[in-house]
């Protein structure tokens, strides 16, 4: 039961808010309900894990391997406590901030529940049909908002998530038709298998085309930049926190606890394309003026620590990857959340048009400013930890370019941060008159300063997380797998 209720809940939250939707207060006070229920089953998940090790269920009352198996070890239940949190913070979020659209809680809620159902799966057919519930969920989020905009964003999404879902689902079918397994346990063993082992490889990288498609990989991250914008910014916080965060997940747990046999090339050119797309994300977020995009482009260059850290292919490098992803689902959702509030005190999303927010609100500009900074990397920051792991493993391996380059891609990050600073709060407003930081809600205000509490905890305490995801990743790429060294 304990690994089973995070999900239950958030699919009887969306029930019962669809339900509910005549009744705007109810499906408020659902909401509400909903993601505090969610956290305490999170907490319940963890202390489970911690007590106990891997917990698992399989569904339907088939045996091992045939029926459907949800686990959950230290990284799965870490990354559900980092979901359930950013689920509540949205929702004390959006309550207070003028949210009045009926559908919208059903589907947040379903992609919550997908986002939580991709972290549990082991096996890989249920993991396609939660990333295709969470696709269903997006689309109708994007379209929610109406218009032109919102159409053509939702288009575009559609258009490239379909060619993720076809890849994937090719993908699995042809790994089926080899092993004859779909459960990870089983695949892993299969994976070892003389007869099987060669053919895997061709497949497996088709499954990893599908994933880095949807985890906003260079070159296929265009769709990421051109559709996140035009959603409202708690909902941006969401999907921005989560869903990209969820395939880089899903490549950590298949290439280091899965197909650990993967061919050392694959892995070299996933290292260079995760400097690519860090190099191609932090360009964007420099060149853009628009809040929303500069954070859209900083997923892609995260998503490359991401898939730098996974490249290393060691469990150091999988324990430092799942604490850097730990760390980017808190932060960059936080981040969202401030620019919302920094749009509604200022008026206009153009740093070009907005300005003043640091005498208007000193602590919104405290809130940025610790957010901005972990996000960057700056000790004693979540992102200084994250950053430190990688990048030690890196230079430990003797990937000096990978590293410096990583380096690099910081001190980008620092500027396109400078700019929202120096554009954002510390120049003049050039309309005084639109600045009105007492517009702000009280939600607003809870969801944030909540969120960064704990970074700043992780941050100046991170002992305890690394050492319990440490625990988590110890059996990710063994020494006798062929595995880095």
């Amino acid at each position: 039961m304990q690994v089973v209720l995070p999900l239950l809940i958030p699919l009887l939250t969306a029930l019962l808010a669809a339900l509910a939707m005549p009744r705007p207060r109810l499906q408020r006070g659902l909401g509400q309900l909903g993601g505090v229920a969610l956290v305490l089953s999170a907490l319940w998940l963890l202390q489970g894990v911690m007590a106990q090790g891997r917990l698992s269920v399989i569904l339907g009352g088939w045996p091992a391997p045939f029926g459907i198996e949800l686990a959950a070890d230290p990284l799965s239940a870490v990354l559900v406590m980092a979901a359930a949190l950013l689920a509540l913070a949205v929702r004390v979020y959006s309550d207070d901030h003028g949210s009045s659209e009926p559908t919208r809680l059903p589907l947040e809620q379903g992609v919550v529940a997908a986002a939580i159902a991709i972290t549990l799966a082991a096996d890989l057919f249920n993991l396609y049909v939660w990333f295709e519930l969470m696709l269903m969920g997006v689309l109708g989020l994007l379209a929610l908002g109406g218009g032109q905009r919102a159409a053509e964003a939702t288009l575009k999404y559609f258009a490239l998530s379909l060619l993720g879902t076809l890849l994937m689902l090719a993908a699995i079918g042809l790994i089926y038709g080899a092993t004859g397994h779909l459960n990870f346990t089983a695949l892993s063993q299969a994976a070892r298998d003389p007869a099987i082992a060669p053919a895997l490889p061709l497949y497996v990288g088709l499954l990893l085309a599908a994933l880095l498609l949807k985890a906003g990989a260079f070159p296929l991250f265009a769709w990421l930049p051109a559709s996140y914008h035009t959603l409202p910014l708690p909902l941006l916080a969401l999907i921005g926190g989560l869903l990209t965060k969820v395939a880089a997940y899903v490549l950590l747990r298949l290439l280091g606890d899965v197909f650990v046999l993967t061919p050392a090339a694959l892995l070299e050119g996933l290292g260079w394309l995760a400097l690519a797309t860090m190099i191609s994300g932090v360009l964007g977020a420099a060149y853009h003026w628009d809040l929303r995009r500069i954070l859209a482009f900083h997923i892609v260059s995260q998503i490359g620590y991401l898939l730098l850290g996974i490249a290393l292919a060691t469990s150091a490098a999988a324990s430092a990857t799942a604490f850097f992803l730990l760390h980017n689902i808190l932060v960059k959702a936080n981040l969202f959340l401030i620019i919302g509030l920094m749009i509604l005190a200022a008026g206009h999303h153009d740093l070009r048009r907005i300005g003043g927010l640091y005498p208007g609100s000193v602590l919104l500009a405290l809130l940025f400013f610790v957010n901005a900074f972990a996000l960057v990397g700056v000790p004693p920051t979540t992102g200084f930890w994250g950053k430190f792991l990688i990048l030690r493993e890196a230079f430990e391996q003797g990937r000096y370019l990978w590293g410096g380059v990583a380096l690099g891609v910081g001190l980008l990050t620092l500027y396109s941060m400078s700019k929202i600073w120096l554009e954002g709060f510390w120049k003049a407003h050039p309309d005084p008159e639109r600045l009105n930081t007492a517009a702000i809600p009280l939600g607003g205000w809870l969801a944030v300063s909540g969120l960064t509490l704990l970074i700043v905890l992780i941050g100046l305490y991170p002992e305890p997380a690394i050492r319990f995801i440490d625990a988590g990743s110890a059996g990710f790429w063994p020494a006798s797998s062929g595995g880095r060294p």
